[in-house]
């Protein structure tokens, strides 16, 4: 299965969680690493795009294509997320739930839906699992972020 994520050109091909890591997600908190992608690549850009202040949006960034494997997937329905998921800022439930799944290690990759377009799903790459290293990046391309979007 193939998953994108919008990234700086300088850690598009950081495969560790390292980001989330350091600064946490919707998903994870601090200290508790994951790599967020997402299953098509207009989705990956609406969840960057929501993420990022129009002014300090980078002109130049990377989509990068990743496969994963479709085995060991853990796919989430919203009646298994916490009540208060959509809501921004996001709350530390959200982060408390995700960081429990993820330290647990389970689970190679956390289909959750996105909050964006709840229809669809982000997937959480979970570096503490021990089949990560099967992760491999197909494609690494430029992409321009066209300011348009976040008018």
């Amino acid at each position: 299965m193939i998953v994108y994520r919008v990234s700086k050109k300088q850690f598009a091909a950081d495969l560790t969680g390292e980001g989330a890591r350091l600064f946490g997600g919707r998903w994870n908190h601090i200290h508790t690493g994951c790599l967020y992608t997402s299953a098509s690549r207009a989705l990956a850009l609406l969840e960057f795009s929501v993420n990022v202040n129009r002014m300090l949006a980078p002109k130049s960034l990377s989509l990068v294509a990743i496969e994963i494997p479709e085995k060991n997937i853990l796919k989430l329905q919203i009646t298994d997320l916490p009540e208060n998921w959509q809501d921004v800022p996001v709350p530390g439930s959200t982060r408390d739930y995700g960081t429990g799944l993820l330290r647990k290690a389970q689970h190679s990759v956390i289909a959750i839906p996105s909050v964006v377009v709840p229809e669809e799903y982000n997937y959480l790459l979970n570096p503490l699992h021990k089949d990560h290293g099967k992760i491999r990046i197909m494609a690494i391309s430029e992409l321009g972020y066209d300011g348009r979007i976040k008018n």
